[in-house]
């Protein structure tokens, strides 16, 4: 299931493999990532990979103890929900500073990851339409050139890769957010900071109702596709 890693190819680049089969659901929440075994399928030694793993660690996907193979994270609906409401601050906060401080071309910007996920979404590829999602709320963030706020975003945003993955996969949320993202870049246009504040809270506190959807199916054992879909392999050789 694991795709080949070019010997050259160390450090991030493992980490964005393990990182889509975490998000896709190959590598389950708890499940365990033996590194003599994973070194193996990807083609590296275990040195890059344990770069990799620490990476994804610190994103919250991955838990690694002493003497213990790593294993995917497991976060309780609290700690997710806890996590998402700090964020809605955050990029709410973005939203009303972006109106201040975002230029004419990064409102462009911004505006074009949106059409870009338009084109996409009839049939979008779900890794890609996922980042450009996050890219989306990404460009909001840094257009307010506000340092601690993009750090501090962008820390809470590793932390949650994986809930926030699984919350646009459903069909209802992908067009909710086309609407709210559609909503947001208008606010910004009109540089009206209570509005786009408000919307990007709420964008963002919405996914929590989509992530309670989620994590009842994984507790009933239903670990099919959010739209009845069938998986998509990373692996195409």
């Amino acid at each position: 299931m694991l795709p080949t890693i070019p010997r050259q190819s160390l450090g991030e680049q493992i980490a964005e493999v393990l990182r889509q089969q975490i998000l896709l659901g190959h590598l389950k929440p708890g499940e365990n990532i033996p590194e003599r075994e994973t070194s193996a399928a990807l083609g590296v030694s275990r040195t890059p990979l344990r770069e990799a793993l620490l990476v994804l660690e610190a994103e919250g996907l991955v838990e690694m103890a002493p003497a213990k193979s790593p294993i995917v994270a497991k976060p309780s609906f609290v700690e997710v929900t806890h996590l998402l409401l700090v964020q809605s601050a955050l990029e709410a906060l973005a939203g009303e500073c972006a109106c201040d401080e975002a230029t004419e071309s990064e409102i462009d910007e911004i505006e074009s990851l949106h059409t870009t996920m338009l084109t996409a979404f009839e049939d979008p590829d779900p890794i890609e339409f996922f980042q450009i999602d996050m890219s989306f709320h990404e460009a909001i963030v840094a257009s307010t050139k506000n340092l601690s706020l993009v750090k501090t975003h962008k820390q809470y945003r590793d932390r949650l890769w994986r809930a926030r993955f699984l919350s646009a996969r459903r069909q209802a949320a992908r067009e909710r957010a086309m609407v709210d993202h559609g909503l947001i870049v208008e606010g910004l246009r009109r540089r009206d900071k209570a509005f786009v504040s408000t919307k990007m809270k709420e964008h963002l506190r919405r996914a929590i109702d989509n992530i309670r959807g989620v994590f009842e199916k994984e507790e009933a054992g239903d670990v099919s596709d959010p739209d009845g879909e069938k998986k998509r392999q990373l692996a195409d050789g």
